[in-house]
């Protein structure tokens, strides 16, 4: 059938089933080549060459695998060299000048070059070395660079959109809550008006380290100076990323909102707002107490500037406990809304310019709204352990409630401590040995052996009420005997059984007689 000058394969060429051999090169046929032809099977040669056929030839070549000689040369065939011919049983293929491109594979009959024929083709890349075809992976690496830059380009794109969405509702929240922040209504107590967060940095001098003077569980105190009302205070800034921080913050606004007592560390007033980026910032403003907390003076004798610090006197000592008892009496009975302390120790205690004691850090405090004297000393709110280990009465540690009698234990902790100079956690008390069985076995006989030495040597070069002739250690027996009678409160109030506790009105009592004494002396 070759050069009979046919214009196209027909259709109907799929009926053939039996054919073998197809011949109808030079006949300058043209257009595609009929799906049909696939059905031809039992083709073993197809000869087309120098014709001008078109198209892509995977469409009728796939089914005919059992070819062994192809030559589709001088046509315009286009799109790829089929990867499936890797497969066949060729012994020749020729592919020559036509539109072919792509990769051309390297498998099966593609590795016999003196077999296969595929020049002409500008587009192919590739193949066997031989073939002597240019490389695709530049080609490759063009499309695939290019693709790249386009994912590239579209995740970019996407991630800038996604972070200027994420500004504006950072942008958006924080001005909600500054707003928010800005009209919290914060506890104005004494007269003062609110402070902000700008007022607290002026204050504080930012918050420069030369003004820090504490540091607690809940945040650090600095000392500052409120340029508006000219005067010194303690600005207690909390920490609000350690757990319970803004809780103490609100139990100390709601303790100290409508309580007024001489011995009572006095809050002026309270900063709920945000930072400069955003952050939110709480802080009470108290006065300021000159000479810092009872834990210094017990047992640190360089004060902050590196000075000497004189040792308290008896006296002093039994002003600062009666002191903290009256407070604590205060908050039990006297005031609308009982408050239960649940932390009372020395370095909660702090001392004005008179060494006056006063009762400050309120941030574990528990109210109760029931009128003072109706609050039985059971009445309590289920809190979990509160305080601090040493001065937290036995009862919290197994898991009963607050209560008064819990305030009056840790109060007999502390009245031991600043007249024996120990700590409740010093290291003599183990083995079950504790401070008030050390001072209970102590009295009234030994009552100089727990006493502190600091007091002992004090008290003897106070002539006022000193005996140098007679007494133990030359302690007057007017000393002595108030000293016996101060460790039998201390003794009483911190029982471990919370009904044989001593009641703090009745150590108030007690204290103040023995205060009246004194002063007779």
């Amino acid at each position: 059938m070759n050069y009979l000058c046919l214009t196209s394969l027909p259709e109907e060429i799929g009926q053939l089933n039996n054919l073998a051999t197809l011949d109808v090169h030079g006949n300058k046929l043209s257009g595609k080549i009929p799906s049909s032809l696939g059905r031809c099977t039992s083709l073993v040669e197809l000869h087309m060459q120098n014709n001008l056929f078109e198209g892509n030839i995977s469409s009728f070549l796939s089914s005919l695998n059992g070819l062994q000689y192809i030559d589709l040369s001088s046509n315009n065939f286009s799109g790829p060299v089929p990867t499936f011919l890797e497969k066949f049983q060729l012994q020749y293929l020729n592919l020559s000048f036509n539109n072919f491109e792509g990769e051309v594979p390297s498998k099966g009959m593609f590795l016999n070059t003196s077999a296969t024929s595929l020049e002409g083709n500008n587009k192919l890349c590739g193949g066997m070395s031989i073939l002597d075809l240019p490389s695709c992976s530049t080609s490759k690496g063009k499309r695939g660079s290019s693709t790249s830059r386009y994912v590239i380009i579209a995740v970019t794109c996407g991630m800038v959109v996604a972070l200027i969405l994420l500004l504006l509702l950072m942008t958006f929240y924080w001005l909600r809550r500054k707003n928010s922040k800005a009209s919290v209504e914060t506890p104005s107590i004494g007269g003062f008006q609110q402070v902000s967060y700008a007022d607290i940095v002026k204050a504080t001098d930012g918050f420069n380290s030369s003004n820090l003077i504490g540091v607690g569980s809940f945040g650090s105190v600095y000392k500052g100076n409120l340029a508006n009302e000219n005067k010194v205070v303690a600005v207690k800034v909390f920490d609000l990323k350690q757990r319970g921080a803004s809780k103490s913050f609100m139990a100390e606004c709601e303790a100290l909102k409508n309580i007024r007592h001489r011995n009572l560390v006095k809050i002026l007033t309270a900063c709920s707002s945000v930072d400069f980026q955003g952050n939110e910032v709480k802080a009470l403003i108290y006065k300021f107490m000159e000479n810092g907390s009872l834990e210094e003076w017990l047992h640190l004798y360089l004060a902050s500037d590196g000075t000497q610090r004189h040792r308290l006197s008896f006296v002093q000592r039994l002003n600062i406990a009666f002191d903290v008892a009256c407070a604590v009496d205060y908050l039990h009975h006297q005031c609308q809304t009982a408050v239960i302390h649940c932390d009372l120790k020395p370095s909660n205690i702090l001392l004005d310019a008179q060494m006056n004691g006063h009762v400050g850090d309120f941030g574990l405090a528990r109210i109760f709204p029931n009128a003072i004297g109706d609050l039985p000393a059971s009445q309590t709110s289920s809190i979990g352990l509160r305080g601090t280990i040493g001065y937290a009465p036995p009862e919290y540690g197994m898991g009963s409630e607050v209560s008064e009698d819990g305030d009056v234990y840790s109060y007999g902790i502390l009245l031991l401590e600043i007249f024996t100079g120990k700590r409740p956690t010093h290291d003599m008390f183990k083995d079950a040995l504790n401070l008030c069985d050390y001072c209970t076995v102590a009295l009234p006989e030994r009552m100089a052996d727990v006493a502190d030495q600091q007091l002992l040597f004090c008290e003897t070069e106070e002539s006022s009420i000193t005996d140098t002739s007679n007494n133990q250690r030359n302690i007057s027996a007017h000393v002595q005997e108030c000293l016996v009678k101060i460790f039998e409160i201390g003794v009483a109030c911190s029982a471990e059984l919370p009904r044989e506790r001593m009641k703090i009105s009745d150590a108030v009592k007690r204290l103040r007689s023995l205060k009246e004494r004194v002063d007779k002396m």
